[in-house]
């Protein structure tokens, strides 16, 4: 059960495994785990578990702040959907979202990407009719490079003796994908930048524009999704519901609104954490899922830290894009508003991604790079029955986190005029793209919040407010150090830093450091 910290619950001192942080990679690890025979505790300092997995409701209304949607779990044969049965004793339904789940806009011009590849390909050559053996090329080439991620992501979980003898056999097919960006890749395919445009349309799911990101991270997406997209049934606070009485099945318990201060590291081994009141759990193995920046700036002892070098590591890597989102109730069911379950991506007419990004950064007044619009009261089959006569919408696109960091010493809710005054301009700028959309919602909107990178920093913890951990560029991929194992005996890391953004990264690193501490070939049961 998960139970608040605050209200002084029993609990024993001692656990298998202590996990730090309730996401996705925090909840996979402890279910898994716990299927092992383990009594694991999750600690998590928000009130709420889920990371960013979580709900949060408001005046007859629920969000989901970072599940819009999944992708690989139509099938019951999918890898993904076993690990996610696995994890959740296949409580966890999903919701398949219909023959489009993406349409990228770019100014007023609208492209579809369809389920199934066929499909997928048809429609892409019906907009580029002169492009057809590009296209064919490009979805090849995804998949050639989704294929090499599997012995990649392995030998971050196989023993490191192992690894000096046939990592980098194992690695070499992928870095071939990896060290390219996306945008090389795309223009030794086609030279059609309209194209371009319309098939790296998806980067938001990452964060980084096409002459930054990796091939491999989006070819990891782009072939996500290939099949469609899914919502899970009842919303995302579904996982943690559904994944909490496996963890509870073995004797573990999820705390929140339990923060730690420090994991207690003697001679080179974690051995426990101390909580921010003092108190001290004790455990064979300690994890942080709170994301590699946060947990070596923060969660470890700076004697440790120092010793092995930890603070170089982080000067290798970068954090990813923030963002800005914007939840919105309306007064109306889905159906009587037009609603789609289709995600819009709308972009700007003129210039390629990394322009428009460029344009933005130096002036925050010009087009929004990316605008992403959910609809999840559409998604869910079971909207209807939790919120009758309502509907929901999210509006997301990227922001630095500088535009806010002055305000970042100040609390919750009280930041005072000027922020306010930013979040009202920004709020606004969203609903004209959303009316442009839909305007049939204009006038239905009865609640509408929105949230910015201090929110993310305040609720998540991760320091610049960034969405996806850390950034995806070429040499994200070359930094040995983001794998479960860490050079402090029994500590651990999980999520997506050490694996890919997002929920299935997320729930895939979950898989890699249970096999690290387990020592068992995890997948073999999934």
């Amino acid at each position: 059960m998960v139970q608040s910290y605050k209200q002084k619950p029993q609990l024993q001192e001692t656990y298998d495994t202590i996990i730090i942080g309730s996401g996705m990679g925090g909840l996979a690890t402890a279910a898994i785990l716990a299927k092992e025979g383990q009594k694991v505790l999750v600690l998590e300092r928000h009130y709420t578990a889920g990371g960013f997995t979580h709900i949060f409701k408001r005046k007859g209304f629920e969000w989901d702040v970072g599940i819009h949607y999944i992708g690989n779990v139509q099938s019951e044969k999918s890898i993904l959907r076993k690990i996610f049965n696995y994890v959740s004793d296949s409580q966890l339904e999903w919701a398949d979202m219909g023959p489009v789940y993406d349409r990228i806009i770019i100014g007023d011009k609208p492209y579809h990407f369809v389920k199934g590849v066929s499909n997928f390909k048809e429609s892409m050559i019906a907009a580029f009719p002169d492009e057809k053996r590009a296209i064919n090329t490009y979805v090849d080439t995804v998949f050639k490079a989704a294929k090499t991620s599997r012995n990649f992501y392995l030998t971050k979980a196989i023993p490191p003796f192992l690894n000096r003898i046939i990592g980098w056999y194992l690695k070499r097919p992928f870095h071939k994908f990896s060290d390219q960006t996306t945008y090389q890749v795309l223009r030794s395919i086609t030279d059609n930048e309209a194209l371009i445009k319309v098939l790296t349309g998806q980067y938001g799911d990452y964060g980084l524009p096409p002459k930054q990101s990796s091939f491999s991270m989006h070819a990891s997406v782009a072939c996500h999704y290939f099949d469609g997209g899914s919502f899970p049934i009842g919303g995302s606070s579904q996982i943690v519901k559904t994944i909490d009485p496996v963890i509870a099945a073995s004797g573990g318990t999820i705390l929140v609104s339990a923060e730690v201060k420090e994991v207690i590291i003697k001679n080179n081994k974690a051995i426990g954490v101390q909580m921010k009141d003092g108190h001290v759990f004790k455990a064979k193995n300690i994890v942080s899922s709170a994301g590699i920046v946060t947990t070596y700036t923060t969660l470890l002892p700076e004697a440790t830290v120092i010793k092995h070098k930890l603070n170089k590591q982080l000067q290798q890597v970068k954090p990813s894009v923030a963002h800005v989102s914007l939840y919105l109730g309306l007064e109306g069911t889905p159906e009587a508003l037009q609603i789609p379950k289709t995600n819009q991506w709308i972009y700007p007419a003129e210039g390629d991604h990394d322009t428009c990004v460029d344009n933005y950064l130096n002036d925050l007044s010009q087009p929004f790079p990316v605008v992403y619009i959910s609809f999840p009261c559409a998604k869910d089959p079971d909207w209807s029955n939790r919120y009758p006569g309502k509907s929901s919408i999210d509006i997301i696109t990227l922001i630095p986190y500088e535009t806010f960091e002055k305000w970042s010493d100040t609390s919750w809710k009280k930041r005072g005029d000027d922020y306010e005054a930013i979040k009202e301009n920004i709020t606004n700028r969203l609903l004209t793209e959303l009316y442009k959309q839909l305007p049939q919602v204009e006038g239905k909107i009865v609640h509408q919040e929105l949230s910015t990178p201090l929110t993310t920093k305040h609720f998540v913890n991760y320091q610049t407010g960034e969405i996806y951990g850390l950034d995806h560029t070429p040499s994200r991929f070359r930094q040995p150090f983001l794998k479960p194992r860490t050079p402090i005996k029994n500590f651990y890391l999980t999520g997506q830093d050490i694996v890919t953004a997002g929920v299935a990264g997320a729930l895939f690193s979950g898989v890699l450091t249970s096999i690290a501490i387990t020592g068992k070939n995890i997948l073999s049961k999934v």
